[in-house]
């Protein structure tokens, strides 16, 4: 059973920074696309960073320059280091993982509980 645990998100002040972690366990065989989402209450969720296995990274606009995402392939797990943050940063984030496990033969996409980010006034 596959399982993605975050953790990292809480209170912080505008022009502060956070760091989400997400680690995938549970029979997993190869992961490609790890991400980042997240949903502001009335607001869709949106797509914040992704990275492949292979490293490649891609970030949505509104995060270039403050946000990075990383990850360590050994562990299963992606990160996002969260800078320079900004009151319409509040949101839950998602962890998302295309994972290929040993009962199937094909990829699917898992998702966390996800995590509260919280900009205080």
């Amino acid at each position: 059973q596959v399982q993605l645990v975050e953790s990292g998100g809480g209170l912080v002040q505008p022009g502060g920074s956070l760091r989400l972690s997400c680690a995938a366990s549970g029979g997993i065989r190869s992961i490609n696309v790890m991400s980042w989402y997240r949903q502001a209450p009335g607001k869709q969720r949106e797509l914040v960073a992704s990275i492949r296995n292979t490293g490649f990274t891609n970030y949505a606009d509104f995060v270039k320059g403050r946000f990075t995402i990383s990850r360590d392939n050994a562990k299963n797990t992606v990160y996002l280091q969260m800078t320079s943050l900004k009151p319409e940063d509040a949101a839950v984030y998602y962890c998302n993982a295309q994972i290929r496990t040993f009962s199937g033969p094909g990829a699917s996409d898992y998702w966390g509980q996800g995590t509260q980010v919280t900009l205080s006034s």
